[in-house]
């Protein structure tokens, strides 16, 4: 994220103008959102497949609490931000009204970035405890619900009912079909490799490739967007060898190559000289404080409520907090739809970067010496390549 900001106007812009210029003429800006879109929904569709539905019913009490306070809490002070700052900066487009400002303010700040929380859990040796499977559990909870609530408030931004019904009632039908139809046939249709430990054909392979880029064609046609159909088909997908399998095709180009290009593309749209007044440095203040202390402090509340130990509560709010690649692409969002003015992308793009820098040292801090007390057994990363 920070390199792709370092690439924009920021840094590289500031600093050598002709030379980024050249690097990054204003043609190329298309090919790079065409491709980054492609890494967006290759990647949504690996988080897609690593949603571990048994992980939630395990830890559903807690997980639920935990989950249902990080969003509501930062909700609402999204929606108090976007009131206040609304009218006195130049934030949102002329033609959002307050309320959707306000919803997509609430939406932005109630995202979790789970790829990230997934990463340090099983890095750490951590997905077989309870601190990771309450995490896990959370976490997914979170985003599966923050996407569903940045889906309804997309859908409002028509200013039309039918073409809020189209996108609301499209991707509930999607859902559907996806997970109670297309999902007993993916494991009916796929099941001799899991039971057989067989590799993956190019045939079949190209088969799922069809079949999500199909998912996400109609998401983004009804209305909602892209990644959502990505990251329900991933969902349908079988366990066991397709989903090693799918990641070993899928993930070393997706995660070096086409996603990276996400982070230059959005470190284009980033212009930290807009918001060097000494006004609008205040508002970004205000939106770190509201975004760290809505996630963080409701989510280690809410673990303690349920329960569980001060220091397991602490871990959980500093990983709930990071916003990381899932906030760059609604922010993305927003501003493609004309919502969100590139003062405001900047601001909440320095916010996204904070939080997601704290989250690792903070998580440490909290919970890194017991760890290292405790005898350290390796877990794979869900993300390793290879059956």
């Amino acid at each position: 994220m920070i390199a792709g900001v370092l690439l924009g106007a920021s840094f590289l812009g500031a600093l050598f103008p002709e030379f980024q210029a050249r690097l990054f003429p204003p043609e190329t800006t298309s090919v790079l959102y065409t491709v980054s879109q492609l890494g967006l929904v290759l990647y949504m569709f690996l988080i897609g497949v690593e949603f571990n539905v048994d992980l939630v019913r395990q830890r559903m009490r807690s997980a639920t609490a935990v989950s249902l306070a990080g969003i509501v809490a930062p909700f609402v002070l999204g929606c108090l931000v976007a009131a206040t700052f609304q009218d006195s900066h130049d934030l949102f487009s002329p033609e959002v009204q307050l309320w959707e400002a306000m919803l997509f303010t609430g939406a932005a700040m109630s995202i979790t970035a789970f790829p990230m929380l997934a990463r340090i859990i099983f890095e750490r040796g951590l997905a077989g405890t309870s601190l990771g499977a309450l995490a896990l559990a959370a976490g997914s909870i979170n985003d599966a619900a923050a996407w569903c609530l940045l889906a309804i408030v997309l859908a409002s931004f028509g200013n039309d009912a039918s073409v809020a019904l189209l996108a609301i009632g499209g991707g509930i039908v999607y859902g559907a079909v996806v997970l109670l139809l297309v999902r007993p046939m993916l494991a009916r249709f796929l099941g001799s490799i899991n039971r057989q430990g067989t590799s993956m054909s190019g045939a079949v392979f190209g088969v799922i490739l069809m079949m999500l880029m199909l998912g996400a064609w109609f998401t983004d046609y009804v209305g909602i967007y892209s990644v959502f159909g990505a990251f329900i088909m991933g969902i349908a997908m079988p366990r066991g060898v397709v989903t090693r399998a799918l990641h070993w095709f899928i993930e070393p180009l997706t995660v070096n190559l086409l996603l990276p290009l996400f982070f230059v593309y959005s470190g284009l749209n980033t212009q930290l000289s807009l918001v060097l007044s000494p006004a609008l440095l205040g508002v970004t203040v205000v939106v770190i404080l509201a975004a760290s202390l809505g996630k963080g402090v409701a989510c280690w509340a809410a673990a303690r409520l349920s329960g569980e130990s001060q220091r397991e509560s602490m871990a959980i709010g500093s990983l709930m907090n990071a916003r990381g690649l899932m906030e760059l692409i609604l922010l993305n969002i927003g501003l493609e739809r004309g919502v969100i003015t590139p003062v405001f992308f900047t601001i909440m793009v320095l916010m996204t970067i904070v939080t997601t820098l704290v989250a690792t040292p903070m998580f440490e801090r909290v919970y890194g010496r017991h760890l290292r007390s405790q005898p350290y057994t390796p877990e794979p990363i869900p993300f390793a390549p290879g059956p």
